[in-house]
């Protein structure tokens, strides 16, 4: 019997005349997942995506492969059996000599109405002939192993377990975005986040070294890589900030010092947007979780500038972003120790309910244009590809 992978999506059946270019996309995506493993014999087949397994592929690899492609609800490792239920009967039985369980069921769906036999009744004679041959119980509830059967078009699939994947739209979909990127745990959630919403992403990353680490922007790098799983490659920039964070020491209240990093941060980062052609930024600010991160605190942070700023975290606790971080793989890389510009010269108690006036007057006067682009200038530009 051959063999195929069975690609099941689900919201992009919800999309009406457009469901073809997202159609495209995810099949595009699918293919450039699997590229390594030679050309893809890829098909559309009554609203999923059917691929052809090769002899050769390394399954476990395939599902890690598939696992990242965003527009995915679930899919399967099938065999092709036939049209025909006394062939299908002997390749059922084939299959399940070397499975090890007590209890079974059938799961037949039939999206061929010409097949003579309604899903009930295949489920029926199957689950009979099963009983009789293999000697096993029947349970509809909770079985040991659930013998699923598809008749689509002119084939018929058999299958045992479907792997569930993040759904989401494919990568390609939607506009790209710029994310401003730290050693964290939040800021990949939020970036990736965004990815299953169908953006590429492009990063940005502020650094102070030599007063911080090199090994900090080693940690960023690694962390964009395990990202860049997630879609045709990445861009990285990293941006020298320690400059900037002097002289906002030498200008500044000491409690204000991390509104007026950030708001340095979305200037320059608004500066690349306008470069990279971006229409909005991505942030990882949960509400509430540092001072930062107050009301009034992000409102005038994103003061600073005229474009949307994207949290998708703002309404998460820091549990459930860890759970995001180690299903996606980069909880492991930002665990490891690492100190990021905002904690560098952090006073001990920082203002939590900041006033934009105050904050306005102070950079009244302040001439920050050449600092802006002298960072800039010195930014470096790492292409990432997978």
């Amino acid at each position: 019997m051959l063999r195929y992978i069975i690609i099941h999506y689900g919201e992009i059946a919800l999309k009406g005349r457009n469901r073809q270019f997202f159609e495209k996309k995810l099949a595009d995506n699918i293919k450039f997942a699997l590229k390594e493993f030679g050309k893809i014999s890829l098909f559309d087949l009554h609203g999923r995506f059917i691929v052809l397994i090769e002899e050769n592929w390394d399954l476990d690899k395939v599902t890690e492969k598939l696992l990242k492609v965003f527009g995915i609800e679930y899919f399967a490792m099938a065999w092709n059996s036939a049209l025909d239920l006394d062939q299908l009967s002997q390749d059922l039985l084939s299959l399940l000599k070397d499975k090890k369980f007590k209890t079974f069921r059938i799961t037949t769906r039939r999206a061929n109405k010409n097949f003579a036999l309604t899903s009930q009744q295949v489920s029926a004679k199957l689950g009979e002939l099963v009983l009789e041959t293999m000697k096993k119980k029947v349970d509809l509830h909770k079985p040991d192993l659930n013998c699923r059967i598809d008749i689509v078009n002119n084939f018929v699939f058999i299958y045992f377990d479907k792997i569930i994947c993040r759904g989401g739209l494919p990568i390609g979909v939607s506009d790209k975005l710029l994310c401003l990127i730290s050693g964290g745990i939040d800021s990949p959630v939020a970036a990736n986040l965004m990815q299953k919403r169908g953006a590429k992403i492009i990063f940005i990353n502020f650094d102070s070294y030599p007063a911080t680490p090199k090994e900090n922007q080693e940690k960023v790098k690694d962390l964009v890589k395990v990202l860049a799983e997630y879609q045709h490659g990445c861009r990285l920039y990293l941006v020298p900030f320690l400059k900037i964070q002097q002289e906002i020491i030498n200008k500044v209240p000491p409690a204000y010092r991390v509104i007026f990093y950030r708001r340095m941060m979305l200037r320059i980062a608004s500066l690349i947007a306008q470069k990279e052609n971006v229409l909005a930024l991505v942030t990882g600010d949960s509400l509430g979780q540092v001072a930062s991160q107050t009301v009034e605190n992000i409102h005038a942070i994103s003061e600073a500038i005229d474009l949307p700023i994207l949290r998708p975290l703002i309404g998460f606790n820091k549990e459930e972003i860890v759970t995001i971080a180690r299903q996606i793989g980069t909880y492991e890389l930002s665990s490891q120790p690492f100190a990021d510009c905002c904690s560098l010269y952090v006073p001990q108690h920082p203002v939590t309910r900041s006033d934009l006036n105050l904050i306005l007057d102070t950079e009244k006067d302040w001439k920050f244009e050449e600092l802006l682009d002298k960072a800039m200038g010195n930014c470096e530009i790492i292409e990432i590809n997978n």
